[in-house]
C-alpha cells in the first residue's frame, strides 16, 4: 500500500498536478527513479537536491520537453477532467496553463518591459494574427496588473536590457504572469541575486501562493527558509523526504546526501 503522504486520496486541496510511477533513463542512466509527486491547487512547493538528483529532467517531463519511459502526468482541470500530459508536445501543454521559468532570465533586451508583457499575453496564435493585433484595454488593464505585481511600475518605458539581473528575473515571471498560468515552474530564482532582490523575489513568490500553483527549485536555504510551505526533496530521482522546512532540514538522510554537502561546499568557498 502506497503511503497516504504520496497519495492523492488524503488530500483535504483538489490536486492541480499528478506525476504518478514516472521513471526516465538516458543512455542507462536513470535520471527519474519511479517518481510520485502531488502538487495541490494554489500551492507553493519547494524542490530542492544535489546536482543530478533529477530537478531538471523533472521540470523537462511536466512541460513536454522530455518524455517518459514509464509512467503519467496528469493535469486536473476544475471541471474534474483530467488530461495525460506525456501525450502532448510542448507547446501544447504551455497552452494549457504550465509556464516555466529557466535560471537565466530569457526577456526581449531591445524592447520595453511594457512590450516584453504585450508580446507575451495570450492572444490570437500565428503570423498574421499577431501582426495585425490590436491591444486592448484589458490588455493593458492585465499588463498594469502583473508589472505592479513584479514592482516594474516605474520602470515601464525602459529598455528591458537596462534592468538589474533581479529585475529581469522578475519581468520574465511578469511575462509568465501575463499568460495567467495555472502553474508556474520557476527555476532557481534567486541565483546571482544581491540580499535585497533575493528577498523581494521571496516576496513576490509568497504573493503569488493561491492565485497560482508553484514549483519553485533552489539551492539557497535562506531563500527557502522565506518563502519554503512543504519542500520536497529529490534523491536520485526519487523523492527521499516531503515535509516542512524545519522537518526535512533536520531529518538525517537528507543532511548526508544534501545539506551535508552544502556544507562543505560552504567551508571550502
Amino acid at each position: 500500500m502506497s503511503n497516504p503522504q504520496h497519495n492523492p486520496l488524503y488530500r483535504d486541496t483538489p490536486l492541480i498536478l499528478s506525476v504518478s510511477g514516472v521513471s526516465k533513463s538516458f543512455d542507462g542512466f536513470k535520471a527519474i527513479n519511479d517518481l510520485n509527486f502531488y502538487l495541490e491547487e494554489g500551492e507553493l512547493r519547494t524542490v530542492i537536491g544535489p546536482n543530478g538528483a533529477g530537478k531538471s529532467t523533472f521540470m523537462d517531463i511536466i512541460t513536454g520537453r522530455t518524455r517518459p519511459d514509464l509512467g503519467t502526468v496528469t493535469l486536473h482541470d476544475n471541471d474534474g477532467h483530467d488530461m495525460d500530459l506525456t501525450k502532448l508536445r510542448e507547446y501544447e501543454i504551455n497552452r494549457l496553463g504550465i509556464g516555466r521559468k529557466f535560471q537565466t532570465p530569457s526577456v526581449y533586451k531591445s524592447h520595453t518591459v511594457y512590450d516584453n508583457l504585450v508580446l507575451s499575453l495570450n492572444r490570437p496564435r500565428g503570423v498574421f494574427k499577431t501582426l495585425f493585433y490590436k491591444e486592448t484595454a484589458s490588455d493593458r488593464e492585465r499588463i498594469m496588473e502583473v508589472l505592479k505585481t513584479v514592482r516594474l511600475e516605474s520602470r515601464v518605458k525602459d529598455l528591458a536590457g537596462s534592468l538589474s539581473h533581479g529585475q529581469k528575473q522578475w519581468l520574465e515571471i511578469g511575462m509568465l504572469l501575463a499568460q495567467d498560468p495555472r502553474i508556474l515552474l520557476i527555476d532557481e530564482p534567486a541565483a546571482g541575486m544581491s540580499d535585497e532582490e533575493t528577498e523581494r523575489t521571496g516576496e513576490l513568490l509568497l504573493s503569488l501562493e493561491k492565485k497560482h500553483s508553484l514549483i519553485v527549485i533552489e539551492h539557497d536555504m535562506e531563500f527557502i527558509r522565506q518563502i519554503a510551505r512543504k519542500v520536497t526533496v529529490l534523491h536520485q530521482g526519487h523523492v527521499l523526504k516531503d515535509g516542512t522546512f524545519e522537518k526535512v532540514k533536520s531529518d538525517p538522510q537528507v543532511i548526508e546526501v544534501y545539506l551535508g554537502r552544502q556544507g562543505k561546499k560552504s567551508e571550502t568557498k
